[in-house]
């Protein structure tokens, strides 16, 4: 009976064992919703009908988190037939990343657990350029500037730099279940003073941070809006990120590493070249366009 019981005890330790090997890997499906019109309106700028009507309607897409014990990445997919089955039991859907050019395009994550770090990998005028970050609640807000009105067609001066908006971090005691974890709520407040057609207001927007402590590792869709655990669901003015679905799987290692052929380049690189970019644009800008010549940057 003992060499039964210790046999049953041995099977049950091997199942469990091989349960948690197998949850500590896998995919989450993400969907991002984007709205430039609720954007702008949540921001304090009072919308007209033309200018909502020149505004592109709101969006959808697809992102997908793979993790392992150590790291994750996280880039938008798009789902393509595969004959062969390939994707780590994925359904017959392959994961193919989309990269665009321009000012940044959609970006690559990839996370290491261990120190919260994490690599940003993007396209910029036909480059690829890898860059070091962590996780972190920006003191930049959910809006890296907004500005809108004022400056001559001519002026190529430098903008003045955005004043660091007030951040407020509120933990309430909201729950929700998101894909069958149960996620706390914070709110990050964030308070700053814009100019909006010459004119110095104060705005206040709320971003709603949904996340788990249960899945054991850290993220965010948006490494700039953490505070702990794995964040599943961010609202903001106009847009949300939210998890859709999760699938323990395998993962591959490669598929979790960032590339090593890119360019490196720092924060401070970055937006010098993003800074650079915008001259170029104020100065390439015709005389006489609608309202004056507006300049609209969000953050991620």
């Amino acid at each position: 009976m003992k060499k039964i019981l210790f046999a049953l005890l041995g099977v049950c330790s091997m199942v469990s064992v091989a349960t948690a090997q197998k949850k500590s890997s896998g995919a989450i499906q993400f969907e991002v919703t984007v709205d430039p019109a609720a954007m702008a309106a949540a921001s304090g700028f009072q919308l007209t009908d033309q200018m909502k009507a020149r505004m592109p309607s709101s969006s959808k897409s697809n992102f997908e988190l793979l993790f392992t014990a150590t790291n994750a990445s996280y880039m938008p997919v798009e789902e393509i037939e595969d004959s062969n089955g390939a994707g780590g039991g994925g359904g017959g859907a392959g994961r193919m990343m989309m990269r665009f050019g321009g000012a940044g395009g959609n970006r690559e994550y990839y996370y290491v657990f261990a120190d919260k770090s994490l690599t940003e990998v993007f396209d910029l005028n036909d480059t690829t350029y890898f860059m070091p970050s962590k996780l972190t609640l920006s003191t930049a807000g959910p809006v890296t500037s907004f500005r809108m009105g004022g400056g001559a067609p001519g002026d190529t001066t430098k903008p003045k730099p955005v004043a660091p908006p007030k951040i407020e971090i509120v933990k309430t005691d909201s729950t929700r279940q998101i894909i069958g974890f149960t996620c706390h709520q914070v709110i990050v407040k964030s308070t700053r003073s814009i100019k909006l057609l010459d004119i110095d207001r104060e705005v206040t927007e709320e971003t709603r941070i949904w996340y788990t402590n249960d899945l054991g590792f850290n993220f965010s869709p948006n490494p700039n809006m953490w505070t702990e655990g794995a964040v599943l669901a961010i609202e903001g003015r106009g847009n949300r990120s939210i998890a859709t679905s999760i699938d323990y799987r395998g993962v591959s290692a490669k598929d979790v590493t960032a590339p090593k052929k890119a360019k490196p380049i720092t924060q401070e690189e970055y937006q010098t070249k993003m800074e650079n970019m915008m001259k170029r644009m104020r100065q390439n800008r015709p005389r006489g366009n609608f309202g004056g010549g507006r300049v609209m940057i969000m953050g991620q």
